[in-house]
């Protein structure tokens, strides 16, 4: 399976026709409002010598935080447009970038087979994705965190479409950064609440810890403070084998005699 050419192409669009300067889109937030918070999240479930990778990286804000804070960072985005942003940001090349759909497998376990076990930074990925390239995204965390790496997966809650909702209503209309989002075709906050932790778990994730959060964003609004979208976080590894699930999907451990 592979990620539907729409969506690919509405991606490419939309970082072909963002700039380079920080803040430009709306999610792009200083990674202390963002990555630094959720390392600290993280670390007490992970290995942080191992390699991290930033899914969905973007133009790279918090891969090269997550260099500096965890050495070897690789960030993986769909787009050419935003691996391209990414390498000009890095002029110290603290990072390393690579265009990759995370709906295709074979791309996915060949990344793993050349890394080896990773821990993952996955943030709003989820949400915006196409209904059946939930799973398979959430499948590609699972084989890059392999058996020693540990992931963590922060989405926006349905929550966060009434803040939308609210800021496309602004005086004026939506603000041009949130705008842009819709102008091209891209879908915020589009995937229910307890359906995120179930396609985790049926991608044969465990979830070690969870809780609520808010994703940072570079709008403001009219009384000056940050747009702030409501999202939950959850910390997860791979399944042990032969652990039961519910019939929801939700991970249980096998009963014991």
């Amino acid at each position: 399976m592979t990620v539907s050419e729409r969506y690919r192409e509405a991606w490419e669009s939309y970082w072909q026709a963002t700039s380079d300067a920080p803040g430009e889109a709306i999610w792009d937030a200083d990674p202390s409002l963002s990555a630094a918070r959720d390392v600290d999240r993280l670390a007490p479930h992970a290995d942080l010598s191992l390699p991290i990778l930033d899914l969905g990286c973007g133009n790279g804000t918090q891969t090269r935080y997550l260099a500096a804070r965890c050495g070897r960072a690789l960030g993986i985005d769909l787009s050419h447009a935003a691996v391209e942003h990414a390498r000009r940001a890095d002029t110290a090349r603290t990072a390393e970038f690579r265009q990759l759909s995370l709906t295709d497998p074979a791309a996915v376990r060949e990344l793993h087979e050349r890394l080896g076990d990773a821990n993952v930074y996955m943030r709003a990925v989820i949400h915006q994705s196409d209904a059946p390239d939930r799973r398979p995204v959430a499948e590609a965390v699972a084989t890059l965190v392999g058996s020693r790496g540990r992931g963590f997966v922060a989405e926006l809650t349905e929550e966060s479409k009434t803040t939308l909702t609210r800021l496309a209503e602004s005086p004026g209309g939506p603000p041009l950064k949130l705008r842009r989002v819709f102008d091209h075709g891209l879908k915020p906050a589009d995937a229910g609440d307890s359906e995120v932790a179930e396609v985790l778990a049926s991608a044969g994730l465990r979830i070690l810890a969870e809780g609520p959060t808010a994703l940072a964003q570079t709008e403001q609004w009219a009384d000056g403070s940050r747009v702030e979208l409501p999202a939950r976080w959850f910390v997860v590894g791979r399944a042990p084998e032969g652990e039961g699930r519910l019939s929801t999907g939700v991970v249980r451990p096998p009963h014991s005699a």
